[in-house]
């Protein structure tokens, strides 16, 4: 199984539900964590990553770590201070609509989103409230773009385009699609030669259906015009992910490998949960598995089950809970040591 691994977590595009799996096989195999200096869930964000943002990094005795997978803007010369030569690179992405249409509700409070009523009002007129030198502006435009280090307000031309895809196919291994999430699962686990177990997870920091609104073929057109790169990127990355598909496993396998996954996973529903499925905030009986709540969003969680045996529980509680709150507590053992 692969140990080194960088993960660019691209923001709203399942990627918190992929960072669990990560923390997970990373506890089970005792394996290291490039933290953010002090703790907390972001590697400066959204400031170009730089290798002194990780804990425990120094550019006299540089040491490396075998997984990078908090936020960060992504910039390859500094990544490869903290990580293997050898480690794995892999992101994941997601259809510039859904993705913008999440971001409108989830970070209302950012400057450009904030005083426009609705998604229609912001794309009837983005430059009316979309200012490129606010420094939560990258929120609003362009986002997956930004998270790859790319100038998100550039030019739309072939050459740009061209010479932006080939960056991310040089630095990355591996780019999945969340709307194909669990065939991404299988591409992940072939990948990282990982048993099925690895990859198997409950959907996390998703949001209540009830926030969620059907988008007119209008708004579509806008918001792919208005995030131009995002979707030259999305749909370039699309096409690879069914290629290499159909290159390194075949749809039949693809099936059963999903099939399997997926019988899995009910499973473990059926082991863990309450319920079977995710529930709202308020209902969240444990608070330290309740997800943080951002922006417009009611972001769901999970209850686990009463009365199981120490290890089940120990199992299902790492499978339910949120990133925030997994991440201070791999943080406090990673460096539990070293504290007074």
């Amino acid at each position: 199984p692969k140990t080194d691994i960088v993960f660019l977590k691209v923001h709203k595009s399942a990627s918190s539900t992929v960072m669990n799996i990560l923390f997970r096989f990373g506890e089970t195999h005792n394996l290291t964590f490039a933290f953010p200096t002090g703790g907390g869930n972001q590697l400066f964000y959204p400031h170009p990553f730089l290798a002194r943002f990780v804990q425990g990094y120094s550019a006299r005795s540089p040491r490396q770590f075998n997984i990078l997978c908090h936020h960060m803007r992504f910039l390859q010369p500094e990544v490869q201070k903290v990580v293997s030569s050898s480690a794995i690179y892999f992101s994941i992405l997601r259809n510039p609509v859904q993705l913008m249409e999440s971001s409108f509700v989830y970070y209302k409070g950012t400057s450009a989103f904030s005083r426009a009523h609705s998604l229609e009002e912001f794309l009837s007129q983005p430059y009316h409230y979309y200012n490129p030198a606010d420094s939560n502006s990258h929120y609003a435009k362009n986002l997956m773009t930004f998270d790859f280090g790319f100038n998100p307000d550039g030019e739309v031309s072939p050459e740009r385009v061209q010479l932006m895809l080939k960056g991310i196919e040089e630095s990355f291994d591996l780019l999945l699609i969340s709307e194909y999430f669990d065939e991404s699962m299988v591409l992940l686990k072939e990948t990282l030669c990982w048993d099925l177990d690895s990859v198997v997870s409950f959907p996390l920091n998703i949001r209540d259906s009830s926030t969620k609104s059907p988008l007119s073929d209008t708004i579509v057109e806008k918001i792919k015009d208005w995030n131009r790169l995002d979707w030259e990127i999305y749909t370039h990355f699309n096409r690879t992910f069914w290629e290499r598909i159909n290159r390194d496993i075949g749809q039949e396998r693809m099936q059963r490998e999903v099939k399997a996954l997926r019988e899995r996973q009910a499973e473990l529903a059926r082991t863990c949960l309450q319920g079977m499925g995710s529930v709202a905030p308020k209902d969240i009986k444990d608070s330290s598995l309740r997800p943080l709540q951002h922006g417009n969003a009611k972001i769901l969680g999970y209850n686990i089950k009463q009365g199981l045996d120490k290890e089940t529980e120990r199992m299902c509680r790492r499978l339910v809970t949120p990133e925030l709150q997994y991440s201070s507590a791999l943080y406090k053992k990673q460096f539990a040591q070293k504290l007074p």
